[in-house]
């Protein structure tokens, strides 16, 4: 079969409303010099026979010369051709037209327009005398989404379906950027094909996909929408290869239900575990959606600690679901759920590699001034040495708060009430409640600075018991019932300076904080949230340092620092500086090792440099301050255009201390990642993430100073039709049955395909 999409104006017939060869990017073969316009054909009726026919009975007729043979009832016309029939209309070199038979042939730079405004393009069409049936050789068709449809015969019926013999269909380009003609990407052949206008739906019989003119992938009793709309059937498989499962074939079914409804089955086959199920439900409501996915099998489980070297079979699976409602402009309820019957399902069958599955709701109701949040969390643990008994569920928790404006100073207070329970099934549990009030007064003054007044006063209770469940001492507070009082006060002042450097415009903002805190009883009150704490930019000037509530900060303190930024057009680098030192020379609740340890803390700050779309890196540290030794030291940096990138990352962790708690011990990882542009459409991608931990970093480790973790090659290829991707990749570490070892996928998307 030749290449239909390459064929000239002269070979092939076009059917496309204009707006549609416009979108598609499709021109009609030129018409002769002085045809008439199809818009506005200027005819004269040639009446049949009878008197009184009626209008649509009537066919008119334009050309150079009309010649009519009384004996066989035929009429020639000739040159720059008009003829229509009530809201048809057609154009052409040359038309017979026979009046006993009907039959009409148009010869030459054929056009013909149907009411519902398709034209047909071609060099030879034989139709009858209604002008809305017939064959047409050689027949292209643009759809208005761009799509094509080619056949060396079509035949188009009155009630506008169309039948194709020896067809192809392709949603891809056949021009390129220089308007040169091109194979598409992809092209589904058929021996027919249907198109079914009232359904706009096409069927195909003994259809298969050709990619890069290359026969693949048989399809039998293909159809699909020749709109954006989904409709039920098949997707593209999906294909897979690893040491923990062997080879894997993923087939989905889609079901469409209803406009707002749909299901996705898909069976997973492997050569070296059982098979599995998965499905995916989603709805759109009056109010809101949701999403439901799950993943069944019933297939063997090696323990994490791998005594057992016997696989135990049982049922295996995941589910997780996520949804947001609006009752109306205020209230909304937010939902998200996930659960694993065990730690390594999920990894094994790489669903995700998170090792927290966390599930919650939350209802909000926010308005003008005032919020309400009712909301419950539970975590489910993936840790190897993580005990599940040992994890919160959390139940109730609720905040409110109102602002209301400060009659007296203007400045704003806002008024905040919250409680929280927390239970553990083999552990400690904790209930909090607590009311507070803070206060907010912004000013600038005549020569420039701004000054933010800050005042709070908050009271706590608690209630907890298991103490001793909590391994931490400094976690645990005291059993019982327990109250404390908090308040501070605090000023901050900043004061920016603005003018012309190296083309640009730099600003130069001093800042200094000062905070009072009388002294709070902090280690008798349980600490639930306030427990992973270091020193960086982000919190530096917070009036409680803690990310949480269980641990306020007391004392008084002075924060000082500076930001300067520099702006031109395209360029752009923005950096903060800073450090505290504490009035104090009470013990502080800090741990050794965030940098908050002593009266003077460490200097911490970041540097973001942003260079058009080309470059962005942001450099976060903190040094000691005593040797300026690198205690903290992260980097991040994207380089490259959109289509030749690399991503880079590094983190450095040195905290100088002897007792490790938790979450601080030292470590050090690099990150890469990218993707190189090697042809037109063409990339290579890669990534890889490495422990550089040393044993002297982790004494408790394992750590060699140089463990690859998990790296990954691939290739693809992308156009706006089609997306095919080939990955290895190679993971380093053994979970349970999740094995170490090499894993292939082959991943291919056909891009406006709704089958």
């Amino acid at each position: 079969m030749r290449p239909f999409w390459l064929a000239t104006a002269s070979a092939c017939a076009l059917l496309a409303a204009p707006a549609s060869a416009q979108d598609g990017g499709e021109s009609p073969p030129p018409a002769a010099p002085g045809t008439p316009d199809l818009q506005t054909p200027d005819v004269a009726p040639l009446v049949t026979d009878a008197p009184d026919s009626k209008a649509e009975d009537q066919i008119g007729f334009a050309a150079d010369n009309l010649n009519y043979d009384s004996d066989t009832d035929i009429v020639v016309a000739e040159g720059n051709v008009a003829m229509n029939r009530d809201t048809i209309s057609m154009r052409a070199d040359k038309v017979t037209w026979n009046r006993k038979t009907g039959q009409v042939f148009a010869e030459g730079n054929v056009a013909i327009k149907n009411p519902e405004g398709d034209v047909a393009y071609g060099d030879k069409i034989e139709l009858t005398d209604t002008l809305r049936d017939g064959v047409v050789e050689d027949l292209l068709v643009v759809l208005d989404n761009g799509s094509r449809l080619a056949a060396i015969r079509g035949t188009r019926f009155d009630n506008g379906n169309i039948e194709l013999e020896n067809a192809a269909y392709t949603p891809c380009p056949v021009e390129d950027n220089e308007g040169c003609p091109k194979n598409p990407s992809w092209q589904v052949r058929a021996v027919k094909v249907l198109y079914d206008k009232a359904k706009n739906k096409v069927r195909y019989k003994g259809a298969r996909i050709e990619i890069f003119g290359l026969p693949l992938i048989p399809l039998p009793g293909l159809s699909h929408p020749l709109n954006n709309e989904p409709s039920s059937g098949l997707l593209v498989p999906e294909i897979r290869l690893d040491r923990s499962n062997g080879f894997e074939i993923a087939v989905p079914y889609y079901l469409r239900i209803a406009p707002d409804r749909d299901v996705t089955i898909t069976p997973h086959i492997y050569t070296g575990a059982a098979p599995m199920i998965e499905g995916e439900a989603r709805a759109l409501t009056d109010i809101g959606s949701f999403r439901i996915n799950g993943y069944a099998t019933y297939g063997s489980l090696v323990p994490l600690t791998g005594e057992d070297p016997n696989s135990r079979k049982r049922f295996r699976g995941y589910l997780e679901s996520a949804g947001k409602f609006q009752f109306d402009p205020r209230w909304s309820l937010t939902y998200s759920g996930r659960i694993a019957t065990d730690r390594t399902f999920m990894r094994r069958y790489d669903i995700s590699r998170d090792d927290r599955l966390r599930s919650m709701f939350e209802i909000e109701r926010i308005g003008g001034n005032s919020y309400l949040s009712i909301a419950g969390w539970a975590t489910q643990t993936l840790r190897r040495n993580d005990a599940q008994g040992q994890q919160p569920i959390a139940l109730p928790i609720i905040d409110y708060r109102q602002r209301l404006a400060d009659p007296l100073f203007g400045g704003q207070f806002e008024v905040q009430l919250n409680t929280l329970a927390i239970a553990r099934t083999a552990g400690q549990d904790t209930q909090r409640a607590f009311a507070g009030v803070r206060w907010d007064l912004r000013r600038l003054t005549t020569m420039g600075q701004e000054i933010t007044l800050t005042a709070l006063v908050r009271g706590d209770v608690y209630h907890s018991d298991e103490n001793l469940l909590t391994g931490i001492p400094g976690y645990r507070g005291k059993s019982g019932w327990q109250a404390r009082g908090i308040a501070a006060v605090a000023a901050d002042v900043r004061w920016p300076f603005v003018g012309e450097f190296m083309g640009g415009t730099q600003t130069l903002t001093p800042r200094i904080q000062v905070v009072a805190t009388p002294p709070i009883k902090n280690l008798d009150i349980p600490n639930e949230d306030s427990r992973a704490f270091d020193l960086e930019d982000s919190n530096l000037f917070a009036i409680n340092r803690f990310n949480g509530h269980d641990r306020f900060e007391d004392g008084a303190r002075i924060t000082y620092g500076v930001e300067w930024n520099f702006s031109r057009p395209g360029f752009n680098i923005n950096s903060i500086v800073g450090q505290s030192y504490r009035l104090s020379d009470k013990p502080s609740l800090f741990p050794d090792g965030t940098g908050l340890t002593d009266r003077t803390s460490d200097i911490v700050g970041r540097t973001t440099i942003a260079y058009k779309d080309f470059l962005r890196l942001t450099h976060r540290y903190r040094l000691d301050k005593d040797n300026l030794a690198v205690r903290r030291n992260e980097i991040d940096a994207t380089i490259g255009s959109q289509s030749t990138y690399a991503v880079l990352g590094y983190s450095r962790l040195n905290r100088d201390i002897l007792l490790l708690g938790e979450d601080l011990q030292d470590r050090e990882e690099a990150r890469v990642g990218g993707r190189v542009a090697v042809a037109n459409h063409w990339s290579v991608f890669g990534s890889a993430i490495v422990d550089l931990t040393r044993k002297v970093d982790d004494p408790l480790g394992i750590a060699d100073g140089f463990d690859p973790i998990r790296h990954r090659l691939g290739v693809a290829y992308d156009d706006d039709c089609l997306s095919i991707a080939l990955t290895w990749r190679r993971d380093y570490i053994d979970t349970g049955d999740a094995k170490r070892g090499n894993s292939f996928s082959f991943r291919i998307a056909f891009r406006n395909l709704g089958f």
